[in-house]
């Protein structure tokens, strides 16, 4: 019943962070529009039909029944047609131009008196882009704020010289992949750390003469040693223990930057002949400076990016796994759904220290933000980064016309663009229920 509990507020926590982030992203937008007198006439969290909301002067505030975005409406988004004449031929080419016709329709319909200057089309273009990166900044500003409570505040997992666990024997790295060997077997050699009497909980003070203070300087030691009999201090329930041990020459997994073993080109994991003496290093949640927290969110925004500019292979990836029996890539994308079943997971893992899982979902809902604020930077619509595309696109056509004193080409009508925007919208809520089956059928698996 317990677990059960804290997997539903693992769950909670990671659901009411993503809706406060998605508010707050649409404050992004809300704030600077008003700073420039757009008049905006809603403010929602969510789609749909209507829960609840407020009017507030000119604003209506409110959250609707689908919690899966949410929207800023402001006046004069589309420029009207440049014409009746223009008006009549677009209207009458087709479906994809009606779109673009009833767009600005209903666009018009919002404007009252006293409006001419306060919509959004008439805005500078620089204004124009300072309210679309609005929400998408504020993603950013979450994430480096809920980076720096993560690192700063809980600390990052780092490996100690204290001891986790102990092997009996040593299972060189390309028998156990090919076996799947776990326990010791008849005639594998001991391990040395279990011959020099070392036990889960001891801490490594010494090795071969020299102290050591973190786990990289001592594996860097145990790897040159081999082969040869070197002194070893360590602490055990206070008492510092003076032993001896010759680490084994035996191959090992060349580990990447990421922390994962290295594969070659036939996927096959790399080794190289090293010392090793058959322990695990114990990790331990430790305050990082304020210099680490830029850092670690370029690391994730880098990683994010990598994400998105390869995603239609990932989704394929993704749907591959979904419908067959291949492994599901655990940096490949995931759903809302697949967050919050690993914030369940994490949540009740009573076995790990609950400043550890709290850290966990602090850290997991600023990456949510992070990959928010990529996301939404691509240049489509309905996307920001398809408004801001457009207000560049208008800057730029309006800049040249200056150079070559050319008559003025007026705003970019986005309205054109309607045709290509449901076809992105269906194309992302095609993506989103393919996420999110995957993550039903086969979710990620990151323990």
């Amino acid at each position: 019943m317990v677990t059960v509990l804290l997997f539903i507020a693992g769950v909670l926590f990671v659901v009411v962070g993503i809706l406060l982030s998605i508010a707050l992203h649409e404050v992004g937008h809300l704030v600077p529009a008003k700073l420039f007198k757009v008049r905006v006439t809603q403010y929602m969290v969510g789609f749909g039909r209507t829960v609840w909301s407020r009017q507030r002067g000119e604003t209506e505030y409110g959250i609707k029944a689908i919690p899966a975005g949410g929207y800023v409406s402001m006046v004069g988004m589309f420029p009207p047609a440049t014409s009746d004449t223009d008006a009549v031929r677009q209207s009458s080419t087709g479906v994809f131009q009606q779109l673009s016709n009833d767009a600005r329709q209903v666009a018009a319909e919002q404007l009252l008196p006293g409006d001419e200057n306060r919509v959004f089309y008439r805005l500078p273009v620089w204004k124009r882009i300072v309210i679309m990166l609005g929400g998408p900044l504020m993603n950013l500003l979450i994430g480096v704020i809920l980076f720096a409570v993560l690192i700063m505040g809980f600390g990052t997992a780092q490996a100690t010289t204290t001891l986790a666990a102990v092997d009996r024997c040593v299972v060189t790295a390309t028998q156990g992949a090919a076996t799947g060997q776990k326990e010791c077997m008849p005639g594998d050699p001991a391990a040395p750390a279990f011959d020099a009497g070392l036990l889960p909980g001891d801490r490594i003070v010494t090795f071969d003469g020299s102290d050591v203070t973190d786990w990289d300087q001592l594996s860097g030691r145990i790897r040159e040693a081999a082969g040869r009999e070197v002194p070893l201090s360590y602490v055990r329930d206070g008492e510092t223990i003076d032993s001896t041990i010759t680490p084994l020459l035996t191959a090992r997994p060349v580990i990447t930057d990421a922390g994962v073993p290295a594969l070659d080109d036939d996927g096959v994991v790399v080794t190289q002949d090293v010392g090793f003496i058959g322990v695990a290093s114990l990790q331990e949640l430790q305050r990082q400076p304020a210099t680490e927290v830029l850092p670690a969110v370029g690391d994730s925004l880098v990683r994010v990016a990598g994400v998105v500019i390869r995603l239609p292979q990932r989704l394929y990836e993704v749907g591959q796994a979904a419908f067959s029996d291949a492994p599901r890539d655990p940096d490949g994308p995931i759903s809302v759904v697949g967050v919050g079943r690993i914030a369940g997971e994490i949540s009740a893992m009573e076995e790990i220290p609950l400043a550890s899982r709290a850290a966990t979902l602090v850290g997991l809902v600023g990456s949510v933000n992070l990959a928010l604020f990529v996301f939404n930077l691509i240049p489509l619509l309905p996307l920001d980064g398809g408004h801001v595309a457009g207000a560049l696109w208008e800057g730029l056509r309006r800049g040249v016309a200056r150079l070559f004193k050319w008559p003025d080409p007026g705003p970019f009508d986005m309205a054109k663009l309607l045709p290509l925007t449901y076809v992105a919208a269906i194309l992302f809520m095609g993506m989103g229920v393919l996420l999110i089956y995957a993550d039903i059928v086969k979710p990620v698996s990151l323990f």
